[in-house]
């Protein structure tokens, strides 16, 4: 048969791109098996542990090619129904001359069975063990600001779940992520590779567009399932939806609703200005800047995502059962529904106060209740308004309910 092919592929894009990367050598592979070695030079070394894909060669070995990877089909992504996933495949394709079909909606990564014990990672980064948590990422990079968010509202999203959800703030060090109360910040704590082994203990994470949303789909489940885990992604209009997001993660998009993402990402790179003599800061700024405060401004396809909405998406995956809170005795969840005044004591008896469980937004709230006063027992029976029954005479009222309290069944 033929020679296999030895192919050295390059690229040295961000981390979230080089993970991308790993979706086209995996499917490179199971569409022509056997025809192929290949090794890749990357920024991104880490991502490739235990990739069973790649094979260590030397580019000036005979028989060696080298080829510069690129995705070019992001130009057109506005326009065609493509993902991510999709660019460096669609350009192997063309610069292999071979059909490479796409196979699975993820990146691909590998962890070792020692990489995966519980104990391991979340010792070393301090991360409490036997309660849930999800990772934060509440910044980004300066090269695009325009990706950025308002910390007060990733703060405000912290805030809704003390005591339900633990969250640890990651992010590599150099870039900004401006420090969270009341999460464990291990922000520049993390080799790429501790980050990935984060991800995989994580329940859920809560990102802006970046690595750490690809990484949620990529890095299989505790319960060994990919692309299972939960992911709430604050992405405002940079990008087209469906050229990032990833079908179990809640993608919170903007697309559509103002002039300048009316028909796709505006692609911006800036909107808080850096000053670093960076073109971006003068050729690919945010039309739509709104200032947060004094000396941050943000995307105003970013400021019109509500703390609100993105509290909304997380509990989404508890509300639908993906997930369960984990609280202590005190705080225990009860499916047991209110009591209803049927279990009441016989009328003419002062009726004890009674605690009842009140589930509203996953929480808990015990809180006493009275027994309902006669006119809005009235109003409750008859429907009418209380203000209605407060009308009625009193021995009218008091004739009506003593033939209630007489009957057999008495409901309230």
């Amino acid at each position: 048969g033929d020679a296999m092919r030895r192919l050295v592929l390059r690229s040295f894009q961000s981390p979230g791109d080089i993970l991308m990367l790993t979706a086209a050598v995996r499917d490179l592979h199971a569409a022509h098996p056997g025809q192929f070695q290949s090794d890749v030079r990357t920024s991104a070394d880490a991502i490739w542990e235990n990739n069973p894909h790649i094979t260590p060669l030397k580019e000036n070995e005979p028989g060696v090619e080298t080829l510069d990877v690129h995705y070019p089909l992001i130009h057109q992504s506005n326009q065609r129904p493509y993902h991510f996933i999709h660019g460096y495949t669609q350009y192997l394709e063309e610069q292999l001359g071979l059909t490479i079909p796409a196979t699975k909606f993820h990146g691909d990564v590998y962890l070792t069975d020692r990489e995966r014990e519980t104990p391991g990672i979340l010792e070393e980064l301090g991360v409490p063990e036997g309660f849930p948590f999800w990772i934060i990422v509440a910044g980004g990079k300066h090269d695009f600001t325009a990706k950025w968010w308002n910390p007060q509202s990733f703060q405000k999203v912290v805030d809704r779940f003390k005591g339900r959800i633990h969250f640890a703030q990651c992010g590599e060090a150099g870039h900004w992520h401006p420090p969270l109360d009341g999460v464990r910040n291990l922000v520049g704590k993390t080799t790429l590779r501790q980050f990935m082994r984060l991800v995989y203990h994580a329940a859920g994470v809560v990102c802006p567009v970046t690595l750490a949303m690809h990484l949620a789909a990529a890095v299989e489940t505790r319960d060994g399932r990919k692309g299972a885990r939960p992911c709430v992604v604050v992405a405002g209009g940079r990008e087209p939806a469906h050229w990032e997001a990833y079908p179990n993660h809640q993608f919170i998009s903007t697309n559509g609703a103002l002039p300048c993402c009316a028909e796709g990402g505006c692609w911006k790179s800036r909107c808080q200005l850096v000053g670093d003599g960076d073109p971006k800061d003068s050729h690919n700024v945010c039309h739509m800047p709104v200032h947060v405060r004094e000396d941050l401004r943000i995307a105003k396809c970013m400021e019109m995502i509500e703390p609100e909405d993105v509290i909304g998406r997380v509990e989404l995956y508890y509300r639908g059962g993906a997930l369960q809170y984990k609280v202590n005795a005190r705080e225990t969840m009860r499916t047991k529904s209110i009591q209803s005044n049927k279990d009441a004591q016989p009328t003419g008896r002062k009726q004890p106060n009674k605690n009842v469980v009140i589930k509203f937004r996953g929480a808990v709230d015990v809180r006493p209740t009275a027994p309902r006063s006669l006119p809005s027992r009235l109003a409750h029976r008859s429907g009418i308004t209380r203000r209605q029954a407060l009308g009625i005479s009193w021995p009218v009222r008091r004739s009506v309910y003593s033939r209630w309290t007489t009957s057999k069944n008495r409901t309230y």
